[in-house]
């Protein structure tokens, strides 16, 4: 078997997160349909617009590095994803959904955080600089929409959850 280099696994993990960003796009709306709390169902809706600008983002790294864009099976935004469909089913109705549904979300950004953090510091070790923009932009939207979803929890929705009880 042939050695395998930075560059294989910068190759191997962009497929991972191109399949992911696009799981995540059909995933969203459903979790914007489910939601009850307005600043929430705005939320996910403005991150499909962030995740759908994210894979154009993606499709030119992979033209950077010579590649076709294409996915590759991610167990672990499956699963993620998967849970977030279980708490829309089984707290559906339920003043405990939103604040499921967003952990959910916040689940799904800090796996992006951690595959867009290691892409960006691999394309730095290989010289890829105008993928490292490419990367650290999407980066920055991730953190940023994981803060918005952290501040909307702490400031309504999980007391929301809480008072209902």
């Amino acid at each position: 078997m042939a050695d395998k280099t930075l560059e294989d696994l910068f190759y191997e993990t962009l497929k991972d997160i191109y399949y992911a960003e696009r799981k995540i796009s059909k995933a969203l709306p459903k979790m914007a349909r489910g939601a009850t709390d307005p600043k929430l169902k705005q939320a996910f809706l403005k991150h499909k617009e962030e995740t759908d600008g994210q894979i154009e983002r993606l499709q030119q790294v992979f033209e950077l590095i010579g590649k076709r864009a294409r996915g590759k099976t991610c167990p672990a935004i499956d699963g993620i994803i998967e849970e977030g469909e279980e708490i829309l089913d089984e707290f559906k109705g339920t003043p405990a959904l939103d604040a499921g549904l967003l952990a959910a979300a916040q689940a799904v950004e800090h796996y992006e955080i951690s595959r867009y953090g290691t892409l960006r510091s691999w394309a730095m070790q290989l010289g890829l600089k105008d993928a490292v923009a490419l990367l650290e932009a999407t980066l920055a939207e991730e953190s940023k929409t994981d803060e918005t979803l952290t501040q909307l929890a702490e400031s309504a929705v999980n007391s929301a959850a809480r008072k209902a009880a």
